[in-house]
């Protein structure tokens, strides 16, 4: 068994635990194409600025791949990471499924132009909106997980409750999906179109489930 160090502060300025802020970066900015997709959606259905939308998020996807691949290839020796490489390298899969969910969730939109309902309208906004939330306080809780890894930080509490902040997020978002789900099933729309946006729902709250999974992962990275 490889040794472990009992403390934080062995990292160097580029180490692989900070390639995970370059990483989250790209999860931002597809969440953001994400929200700005569905609202065009809405509007014109498959249009010019949805598909192009839709390609900026696939070449989001292609370049969180790219540096998830390039972090797996150049980890160093266990005896140089604080933390264990299988968290680590869980917690980079499950911050790269959040952008796969975004980018299967326009696929099942773009499979047939529908027209929207006007009232799910509001109700797949409010979703939208909401997601965009929780991938944003995944952002602070990750920051501060890193410095204290590093050893620049040492406020645990705090981070627990950045830690919490997303699970009660991520609470609010699966009750929000299940009305949604629900309301959607009731509807007289064409069973096509039931199914299209159950579809999106459902990968909506996946992003949400993937993000606090992440959350339980950085908690195992500083448990003592």
């Amino acid at each position: 068994m490889s040794p472990r160090f009992p403390f934080f502060g062995i990292l160097s300025v580029n180490s692989p635990i900070e390639g995970l802020l370059e990483h989250y970066e790209l999860i931002a900015k597809g969440t953001m194409l994400l929200e700005r997709a569905l609202t065009s959606y809405i509007e014109e259905g498959v249009g010019p600025q949805f598909t192009e939308l839709q390609e900026e998020l696939t070449q989001a996807e292609e370049h969180a791949d790219a540096i998830k691949r390039n972090m797996r290839n150049h980890l160093p020796r266990g005896l140089f990471m604080a933390v264990d490489k299988p968290f680590f390298l869980t917690y980079l899969s499950k911050q790269d499924n959040i952008l796969d969910a975004g980018q299967e969730s326009l696929d099942w939109l773009s499979m047939r132009d529908m027209k929207v309902p006007q009232e799910f309208r509001k109700g797949l906004i409010d979703l939208i909106l909401e997601i965009t939330k929780i991938v944003t306080l995944l952002e602070p809780a990750l920051r501060a997980t890193v410095d204290l890894i590093n050893g620049d930080d040492t406020d645990r509490e705090n981070t627990k409750v950045l830690y919490r902040n997303v699970r009660e997020q991520h609470r609010h978002i699966t009750r929000r999906c299940h009305v949604l789900t629900a309301d959607i099933y009731n509807t007289d729309m064409d069973f096509k179109d039931i199914y299209q946006l159950i579809h999106f729902v459902e990968r909506m709250q996946w992003i949400s489930h993937e993000t606090e999974n992440c959350i339980d992962l950085l908690r195992s990275m500083i448990a003592k």
